[in-house]
């Protein structure tokens, strides 16, 4: 009977490393879709309109991507341990800086911070757990830990942050931070043991300052386009310059953080597309849901963040069911029924914007069924799209083909949030989000395309 009790008991003390570890990155993802639901308060509040409303999260999404591409290079070289504490301590700075904010301008330049900080934490994470569980199994369980605690933060962040902001004020989202970021700057140091990589690898600031500035420019100049400015052009067609350099840049570099080679070929480019179709056509989505729910239905606050659990629980609940469809079906079919799924969702959206439908109560379950809908698409493809880069790429480069992934994702979530927010009219009645989600429904069809066509019936198994 003891040895039955402690064998469970010893599992748990093996994986309380990775419980830490996951409590870090859950503050990364809750303050990601948390805010969502508060942002309109923050607008109401400090007085700024749509642009400066999609500058909320794509702040965050931009220093997350420029701060990912250095934060692995950096954490090999001073270790892993002290990339994450480190990453910690500017994500607490940067959510008391958000708290305390005062207005449109100092809120972005504290959500920058914040996402400089997250992308530390989030490499040094999961660095440490590959470092920390070297059996397969037990880091099978650790990074399956780590998901849950991730999935959690992402589904219940909209309610959480809808209760907060309705109760005590959206303020304390931000200031909820303080405690957790201060025990992990306790525990961590006490459960996890420094690692480091190799201290050659190159770090690319050249890289990381051009992608940055693309994406940045690319970002202002969509939601410019808002005021018809003539600029429009000329940046976007900058971004797409700078862009190229980059491409070109790293292709002559012999240890590239981006290799051009292995993401040109017809499958990645489908993956690339698929990771990108799914930024916009549910993340993006995600973030102007709360006053779409407000301007149609009159929702705020806590009515708000309980509707989006239609989008986001399954996001926690159904992953599992989307690795076994994968092996089942295969990549094309999984990924392209994904695609369908999602895209009826954002045309269910669109349908309910129109005002075509006869009554309050139909309009209310078109609304639950299209959240659901996106949320279901969603959860079939986002959680598979990692696992296929690392299965067509080598094993010395699923590192970078990995990190790759992620700024793919913050990307196109962060130039979806432009777009979808640059569609829309300087009224935004609930007639005006018409636009928005023809635009996703436009990405989720392009995803639909690309999965269909170059993407291979059966999923491969992994190089070696």
């Amino acid at each position: 009977m003891t040895e039955l009790h402690t064998q469970p008991l010893s599992c748990w003390r093996d994986l309380l490393p990775a419980a830490v570890l996951g409590m870090a990155a859950f503050l990364t993802q809750f303050d990601v879709t948390a805010v969502v639901v508060a942002m309109p308060a923050m607008a109401a509040e400090l007085g700024f309109g749509v642009a400066a409303y999609a500058w909320v999260m794509d702040a965050y999404s931009l220093a997350f991507t420029g701060g990912l591409l250095a934060a692995g290079a950096l954490a090999d070289r001073y270790g892993r341990r002290r990339a994450l504490l480190g990453g910690n301590i500017v994500f607490l700075v940067g959510s008391i800086a958000c708290g305390f904010a005062t207005g449109g301008p100092g809120l972005w330049a504290a959500r920058a911070v914040q996402g400089l900080g997250a992308a530390f934490v989030i490499t040094g994470g999961i660095a440490l757990l590959a470092s920390t569980y070297t059996r397969p199994d037990e880091r099978a369980r650790a990074f399956a830990l780590m998901g849950v605690i991730s999935g959690t933060a992402m589904a219940l962040g909209p309610t959480l942050g809808g209760l907060v902001s309705a109760w005590i004020g959206w303020r304390w989202i931000f200031l909820a931070n303080i405690p957790l970021c201060l025990l992990a700057i306790l525990a961590v140091p006490r459960l996890v043991a420094e690692s480091r990589g190799p201290a050659d690898r190159p770090l690319d600031w050249s890289g990381v300052i051009l992608l940055t500035c693309a994406l940045g420019l690319a970002i202002e100049s969509l939601l410019m386009g808002r005021a018809a400015s003539v600029g429009v052009a000329v940046g976007l067609g900058t971004s797409v310059c700078l862009l190229a350099i980059f491409a070109m840049q790293q292709r002559r570099r012999p240890a590239p953080m981006f290799d051009p080679a292995v993401f040109g070929r017809p499958v990645m480019i489908g993956i690339s597309s698929l990771l990108i179709a799914v930024s916009i056509g549910y993340w993006a989505v995600l973030v102007y849901l709360p006053p779409f729910l407000g301007a149609a239905f009159g929702w705020t606050g806590s009515s708000v963040g309980f509707a989006l659990l239609c989008a986001t629980l399954p996001m926690l609940l159904l992953p599992p069911y989307g690795a076994r469809l994968a092996k089942h079906w295969g990549w094309r079919r999984l990924f392209a029924t994904a695609m369908l799924v999602l895209l009826a969702g954002n045309l269910t959206l669109m349908l309910v914007a129109s005002g075509w439908l006869p009554n309050t109560g139909v309009l209310l379950a078109a609304a639950a069924t299209a959240m659901l809908l996106i949320g279901l698409g969603a959860v079939l493809a986002h959680p598979q799209l990692s696992g296929a880069v690392v299965a067509l790429v080598p094993p010395d480069q699923t590192g970078m083909a990995s990190a790759v992934t992620v700024v793919m994702r913050q990307a196109g979530f962060a130039l979806g949030i432009a777009t979808l927010g640059a569609s829309l009219p300087h009224e935004a009645t609930a007639a005006g989000y018409a636009w928005p989600w023809l635009l996703a429904a436009v990405a989720s069809a392009g995803g639909l395309i690309a999965a269909s066509t170059l993407l291979p019936d059966h999923q491969p198994q992994l190089l070696s």
